[in-house]
């Protein structure tokens, strides 16, 4: 009998755990709530550190998909229960679905910087998350874009939302610093008598070709960097901000005008991916994402036979890195069933 799996989630963890499975003769159902699959990368212009299109990688996902493949979306989980070691789930639109391995790729959400008041989001106009600027760059990359005005000075804002006690995350998003790095440069590109000033905590450049994009911004693009923290961002009349910050190497205050402010906002759970795990009888860590049965030796794995995780539903990965996950995913649960049928 052939074997199957239902995959909750339809970003990229999902679409290449789902191409691989198939690509290994197994039935798959991917169950997305938009109505689109790709997830955040729907959203995204470039990727670091080639800073290859977020439509090509899109584009590559969708054609290693089989036709095999069944995808429902637009729609959420409604019940996930287990009988005989198989998974039954039920649809918000009451549609049933039933497998034999379940798989979660549910993602991330990015953090909510209204959480953040004293940096001014949603109450000034000329604040903005790296994922606002990021659909900017994607839309139309002109001078002037961005709010619909000119700028002479912008300042980015690295760990919001990450490594930060009042907020409750005491995690690294792994990936705030490049995408600092990555959007600095190509503000430069764009508008190349902007200064930019990033502050930051300390600078995580953790995977290849990362410490090279972060001299390139420095030697090649004139990128300041400051090690300090943004106390409080205030509004001038003409819409500028003041910025408060404290230089942490000096320890003196500093306090500068910029036109714009960029907060680099960082990976928190998916706001289902609670549920879905109180359902499935996942465990969930301390910061919320999902915990596998034995992070060295099991990543993939669950102390519940036959549900699996992949992706960022474990906490913040790159683009590469997730589906590098979610293929080893794929992996075990063909091993999974081999065993069951040996």
């Amino acid at each position: 009998m052939k074997q199957s799996v239902i995959i909750i989630g339809g970003g990229i963890a999902g679409m290449e755990a789902a191409a691989s499975l198939a690509r290994m003769g197994i039935e798959v159902t991917i169950v997305e709530k938009e109505n689109a699959l790709g997830g955040h990368l729907l959203q995204w212009d470039r990727l670091f550190p080639d800073r290859k299109r977020s439509d090509e990688v899109l584009e590559y996902l969708k054609k290693e998909m089989d036709s095999s493949i069944s995808v429902e979306t637009g729609c959420s989980v409604k019940e996930i229960s287990r009988e005989n070691g198989n998974f039954r789930i039920i649809l918000d639109n009451e549609k049933i679905l039933n497998g034999n391995a379940l798989l979660l790729a549910t993602g991330y959400d990015l953090f909510n910087a209204r959480k953040k008041e004293e940096y001014g989001y949603g109450i000034y106009e000329n604040v903005i998350t790296s994922a606002e600027l990021e659909g900017f760059l994607r839309k139309n990359p002109q001078p002037g874009l961005m709010k619909g005005f000119q700028v002479k000075r912008i300042g980015i804002i690295h760990c919001v939302g990450s490594r930060d006690e009042k907020v409750g995350n005491l995690y690294c998003s792994k990936l705030c610093c490049i995408t600092a790095v990555k959007q600095a440069i190509e503000i430069r590109e764009i508008l190349p008598d902007v200064e930019v000033f990033c502050f930051y905590m300390d600078l995580r450049m953790f995977d290849r070709h990362f410490e090279e994009m972060y001299y390139e911004a420095q030697k090649k693009w004139g990128v300041h960097f400051i090690r300090g923290r943004l106390s409080e961002a205030d509004e001038n009349p003409d819409h500028t901000l003041i910025l408060k910050v404290e230089d942490t190497l000096t320890g003196l205050p500093l306090k500068m005008t910029v036109d714009a402010l960029i907060l680099m906002v960082g990976m928190t759970p998916s706001a289902g991916t609670k549920k879905l795990a109180d359902m499935a009888g996942a465990l969930s860590g301390e910061d919320g994402f999902l915990m596998p049965s034995d992070e060295h030796l099991q990543p993939n794995e669950t102390t519940v036979p036959g549900l699996f995780l992949t992706g960022a539903v474990k906490g913040p990965v790159s683009v590469g890195n997730t589906l590098a996950d979610a293929r080893a995913a794929a992996l075990k649960i063909y091993e999974y069933f081999s065993r069951m049928a040996g």
